[in-house]
């Protein structure tokens, strides 16, 4: 099961998307996490997830994990069909339960009461394609595999 779960080969476009992925997610995980860029950190993330929104602490953790240790793991290469799944879960629940209200486009211009889905659809995208074809070249899970 671990064979499978870190196997990849050495194929530079899921690189390309691997870092690129991680990239965008890293300062959005770190606010939630350690309140970077401005964010509220961990126990703020907690406390707005929980009360304002509702989720249950179980699922507001693994969303801020999610996002946190996820673009770590896609930047590095490590275990990342599970940083990928808990991007993408994470997006999911994103676009059903605050975007899709919105439309697609999103709000370019200040004139939405909220932004639309369309960015979320390509995280999503990239996410599953990351889950199928794994790290890719220059990951960790590349070092773990058997393939070369």
């Amino acid at each position: 099961m671990f064979k499978k779960l870190v196997n990849t080969n050495n194929d530079v476009v899921v690189l390309i998307l691997r870092l690129m992925l991680g990239i965008v997610f890293f300062p959005h995980g770190m606010q939630k996490l350690l309140g970077w860029y401005g964010g509220y950190g961990f126990e703020g993330t907690m406390g707005f997830f929980t009360g304002t929104f509702g989720i249950p602490a179980v699922f507001a953790f693994l969303a801020i994990m999610a996002e946190g240790l996820g673009s770590l793991g896609l930047i590095t290469g490590l275990f990342t069909r599970v940083a990928a799944f808990g991007v993408t879960v994470n997006m999911l629940v994103a676009v059903k339960m605050l975007h899709l209200q919105h439309g697609f486009f999103m709000n370019w211009f200040g004139n939405q009461k909220g932004e639309g889905y369309e960015f979320h659809l390509l995280a999503i995208v990239i996410g599953v394609a990351l889950m199928i074809r794994g790290g890719g070249a220059l990951s960790v899970d590349g070092l773990l595999s058997d393939k070369k």
